[in-house]
C-alpha cells in the first residue's frame, strides 16, 4: 500500500529542511521524499493521511542532567535556583536518572547528552544502557590549591570509567563544569587531560547575568557564593582580576580552552568578540531555551551565532529547570520565542544534526528504502 503523508516541513538529514514537502512510504518502506505537488502527481494512487508539522529524523536531547529527574520543575533566578539545587542534592541519584531515561524514550532519540554527578550513575550509563550518547564525568574546584588532587581524583575515576565503555553505546566524556567553579588552574590541567585523552568535552558558560556580573567586577550574589564555595577570592579562583575586558568566555580564550574545541553549553551572555572566537575555534554550542527562560537568564543571540556560522544544538537541561526532557518541546518553544528570526528549518536542523555534531556522534541519515520508523512523523510526541 502506498501512503502520502504532507509535512510542512521535511529533513532527511541531508541538504536543507523542505517546506510545504511530503514523503511516500510503501508498504512500510520509504518510496519517495520531496515537494508536495510532485509527489502527488508522481504517486496519484497513494492514500493521503493528516498532515505533519515536521517529519525528520529522530531529534538528538543534546544537554541532560538526568539525576535531577525526580526534582520538581522550579522557577528561580539562576544563583537562587542553583543554591536550591545543592540544598536538593541528596535526590540526584541513580534512580532519579533511570527515571529521565525512561523520559527521554518520548520522542525517541538518535542519542542524548548528559551531565554526570556521581560515579554509580556513570557506571550504569556506560554498562547498561543500548542506546548512542555521551556522559560527561562533571568536575568541580574553584579553590586552586585543590586543583591537584582533584586531578589527579579525577583521572583515576576517569581510567576507572573508561574500561567500562561499550562501542556503539554511551561514550566516556568530560565536563569542567564552569569557569568559576573551577579554578583556572584545574581547567588547564582538566583541558589537557580532555585533549590527550581525546574525551568529549562540555563547558557550562554564559548562562547568567549574574555570571557577566562576577567577570566584570568580581562583585554580585554569584560572586559572593563562589567566594564562600571556594574560600579564596574570585581573584584566586580565576587566576586573574575581575575586569570590564574580562567575559566568561574570554575567561576560557584566556585560559586555551578554546582551543580544545569544547562543546559550549547557554552562552546566553557573550559579546560579538567571544562569538568570533567560538568560530574561530570551531567549538559547538548548545542552547536550552526553556531553561533559559524559567532561571532568568535571559535569550541566546541565536541569529548572532548564525552569522558566524557556529554549529548549535538542542538540549533540555533538567527537569527542574526546564520541565520536561522532550527536546520536541524546546523546539516548539523555541519558535515561538524566535518567531521568523530562527526559522523553524534551523531549529529542526539544529535538533537532529547540531546535536549530533556538538557531541561528536553521527548524524542521522534518511534514504530511499530505510523503514518507515527512521523517519519520525514529529507531531504525535508535543
Amino acid at each position: 500500500m502506498l501512503e502520502l503523508i504532507p509535512t510542512d516541513l521535511l529533513y532527511t538529514g541531508m541538504g536543507l529542511p523542505q517546506e510545504n514537502a511530503g514523503v511516500v512510504f510503501s508498504d512500510g518502506t520509504l518510496a519517495a521524499t520531496g515537494p508536495l505537488e510532485d509527489l502527488k502527481q508522481n504517486y496519484p494512487h497513494a492514500l493521503e493521511r493528516p498532515r505533519a508539522w515536521v517529519i525528520a529524523p529522530p531529534p538528538l536531547n543534546a544537554h541532560t542532567h538526568l539525576d535531577m529527574s525526580t526534582l520538581p520543575f522550579t522557577r528561580l533566578g539562576y544563583t537562587d535556583w542553583i543554591a536550591w539545587v545543592i540544598q536538593n542534592s541528596p535526590s540526584r541519584t541513580l534512580d532519579s536518572a533511570k527515571l529521565g531515561l525512561k523520559l527521554l524514550e518520548h520522542p525517541p532519540l538518535s542519542g542524548f547528552g548528559d551531565i554526570v554527578a556521581r560515579a554509580e550513575v556513570m557506571r550504569y550509563l556506560l554498562t547498561e544502557v543500548d542506546r548512542p550518547g555521551v556522559a560527561y564525568w562533571e568536575v568541580l574546584g574553584p579553590n586552586p590549591d585543590d586543583a591537584e588532587r582533584i586531578f589527579l581524583e579525577t583521572v583515576d575515576k576517569i581510567r576507572e570509567f573508561k574500561a567500562l565503555e561499550r562501542p556503539g553505546f554511551v561514550r566516556l566524556g568530560l565536563t569542567a563544569h564552569t569557569a568559576h567553579t573551577v579554578s583556572g588552574a584545574l581547567m588547564q590541567k582538566l583541558v589537557a587531560f580532555a585533549r590527550a585523552e581525546k574525551l568529549p568535552l562540555q563547558i557550562h558558560i554564559g548562562e547568567s547575568p549574574d555570571e557577566w556580573q562576577l567577570f566584570q567586577s568580581g562583585t554580585g550574589k554569584l560572586a559572593q557564593s563562589i567566594e564562600r564555595f571556594a574560600g579564596k577570592p574570585i581573584a584566586e579562583v580565576l587566576g586573574t582580576e575581575p575586569n570590564a575586558a574580562l567575559t566568561p568566555v574570554g575567561q576560557l580564550e584566556r585560559l586555551g580552552v578554546l582551543e580544545a574545541r569544547p562543546t559550549l553549553i547557554h552562552v546566553v551572555h557573550a559579546s560579538e568578540h567571544d562569538v568570533q572566537s567560538i568560530a574561530r575555534a570551531g567549538c559547538p554550542v548548545v542552547t536550552c531555551p526553556r531553561s533559559n527562560a524559567a532561571l532568568e537568564c535571559g535569550t541566546f543571540d541565536w541569529p548572532l551565532f548564525a552569522r558566524y556560522g557556529v554549529e548549535v544544538g538542542l538540549g533540555t537541561d533538567s527537569i527542574a529547570s526546564g520541565e520536561s526532557l522532550n527536546v520536541l518541546e524546546e523546539v516548539k518553544f523555541a519558535q515561538t520565542l524566535y518567531g521568523e528570526s530562527v526559522p523553524l528549518k534551523t531549529l529542526v536542523r539544529a535538533a537532529v544534526k547540531g546535536g549530533s555534531r556538538a557531541l561528536g556522534l553521527s548524524a542521522p541519515l534518511v534514504r530511499r528504502g530505510d523503514a518507515r520508523e527512521n523517519l519520525l512523523d514529529w507531531t504525535p510526541f508535543l
